[in-house]
């Protein structure tokens, strides 16, 4: 028996993190032209675009490795920290738009950010459960 839920969210995971990489190297590209227009004023910029391409790389993962094992309870752990991690990506990136914007913080995209890992992260320990 397995986590159907860690199955379904890692389906999920797969088609957003698709999308977020292409986005993100969208973005790389995109910040050659900036770089070029702000000089050495674009460090903040980069920083931004590569942590949010690496959070990508991890949801990508964490979904892969989410419908590969949603029924093998010994990778669990591996499902569990993978979930971690992209809470955590995504804790950092909100924290970088709290620190890079004076507009305030915005616990909408926090919570809408977190939805997936979360219940990536439910679905890992219901699995980790089964062992």
């Amino acid at each position: 028996m397995g986590s159907k839920l860690l199955k379904v969210i890692g389906i999920l995971m797969i088609i957003f993190g698709a999308i977020g990489l292409v986005v993100s190297l969208i973005a790389l590209g995109g910040m050659a032209l900036i770089t070029s227009a702000l000089g050495e004023g674009a460090g903040m910029y980069w920083f931004a675009v590569i942590l949010g391409l690496l959070g990508t790389i991890v949801e990508f993962v964490a979904g892969i490795l989410g419908v590969v094992n949603w029924n093998k309870p010994e990778k669990a752990q591996v499902c569990v920290i993978c979930g971690i991690v992209s809470v955590a990506f995504t804790v950092l990136s909100n924290i970088l738009v709290l620190v890079s914007y004076a507009q305030g913080f915005n616990v909408f995209s926090l919570v809408t950010g977190l939805v997936l890992p979360v219940l990536y992260l439910v679905g890992a320990f219901q699995l980790k459960k089964a062992e």
